[in-house]
């Protein structure tokens, strides 16, 4: 890893990293940044910066410079849905200059599945394309058209990984591909069955695959009852068993409950062989994420 910061550091030293993700805020004030700078743990080694996830919230690259000038490392999600090529090689060179870290990208969920059914979708990439085109602006200096940049974007490229995609063999197959395409770390979905997640683990590890690529397990507190049964019915997060509803169904205050059983995921994976470390999926409560952290063991929040 060419790139200097603190996660590329630390994941570069094989030391066990903790990241969580951030969501930006509806509000066009600055005072949000300021409190969402504020919920989030000075110990993670990174802050994951959301685009446009579950609803139309503040610019990810303005929320990402913000936090990045309060002295927080920061990685830039870019959604190709929403945006051309032009517009996505913008963002990179306005978010290395602006001091962000590193980008994830991802491919997003289509909008009519919620956030803006009306909207027009770009896709004029998809997230593979897209870490390619970025390698070659750190490795080359090359824009997405090939033309010659007058410097190279310093960034650490990262992807997604979906652990429960059937059948294994085209798990696998997808993985390469990220991996050949450039991706320095790869944050997995959600984790709820650590059974199926070992299982997929032991197979990339046996492929050698973890060599090859900084693998983060991600967990989310879950904050109700009503979001467990969502999460159980999606089938993308693996089995969402009935004792984890029951629990935060039953439980006087669901969102501890939702981040008790959060930190026991991330306690019960953090050792496993093949991680380089956990991401928190705060699913917009940052302020959950320290909890997390002190009750799974993870560092200091």
């Amino acid at each position: 890893m060419t790139v200097s910061n603190k996660l590329a550091e630390a994941l570069q030293a094989g030391r066990k990293v903790v990241t969580a993700e951030c969501r930006a805020s509806g509000a066009s004030n600055g005072e949000a940044a300021d409190k969402l700078a504020g919920a989030l743990p000075a110990s993670l080694d990174a802050v994951v910066v959301a685009d446009n996830p579950d609803e139309v919230r503040g610019c990810a690259l303005a929320t990402a410079a913000i936090l990045a000038g309060r002295g927080l490392n920061v990685v830039m999600t870019m959604t190709t849905r929403d945006r051309n090529r032009v517009a996505l090689e913008g963002d990179v060179i306005g978010a290395a200059s602006l001091g962000v870290g590193g980008v994830l990208c991802v491919s997003g969920d289509h909008q009519s599945l919620g956030i803006c059914p009306a909207a027009a979708s770009a896709y004029d990439m998809d997230s593979i394309q897209l870490t390619q085109a970025i390698r070659r602006m750190v490795d080359r200096a090359e824009g997405f058209d090939g033309r010659r940049m007058n410097s190279a974007p310093k960034l650490l490229l990262g992807a997604t990984a979906q652990p429960y995609l059937q059948p294994t063999e085209l798990n696998m197959l997808r993985l390469r591909k990220k991996i050949a395409s450039g991706a320095q770390f790869l944050l997995t979905q959600a984790v709820f069955d650590v059974a199926g997640f070992q299982q997929w683990l032991s197979a990339v590890t046996a492929a050698g695959l973890d060599k090859q690529v900084k693998i983060l397990a991600s967990v989310l507190p879950l904050t109700s009852a009503d979001q467990a049964r969502r999460m159980q019915a999606h089938g993308t997060y693996g089995p969402v068993s009935e004792e984890v509803v029951s629990r935060i169904a039953g439980a006087p205050d669901a969102r501890a409950e939702g981040a008790a059983i959060c930190a026991d995921m991330a306690g019960r994976l953090k050792g496993l062989p093949g991680l380089a470390g956990i991401h928190i999926l705060c699913g917009g409560c940052e302020d959950l994420a320290g909890q997390v952290i002190q009750q799974a063991g993870l560092g200091r929040a």
